[in-house]
């Protein structure tokens, strides 16, 4: 599956997207949050950014325990602002 980051997160991981396999999405997050350890312009590491995260799983709004079992995308969205 492809795990796309976006904002913030994207800045952290350094990257747009990436391949990865996970049983889970909390075992997903630990694992990036582990392998980038980039910051962002304010100092934010992913493993932070994670916290203020919504992730969707093939579209659905997805919380740590969701099951990664057939999934082909999890979209890492940090709070946006604007208007």
């Amino acid at each position: 599956m492809e795990i796309h980051y976006f904002a913030a997160a994207r800045a952290a991981a350094g990257v747009e997207r990436e391949s990865v396999h996970a049983a889970t999405l909390g075992e997903l997050l630990d694992d990036r949050a582990t392998h980038h350890q980039g910051t962002t312009d304010a100092g934010m590491t992913l493993g932070e950014i994670f916290e203020r995260c919504t992730f969707l799983v093939d579209g659905r709004n997805s919380d740590r325990d969701a099951p990664l079992a057939g999934a082909t995308r999890v979209d890492v969205l940090p709070p946006f602002a604007g208007g």
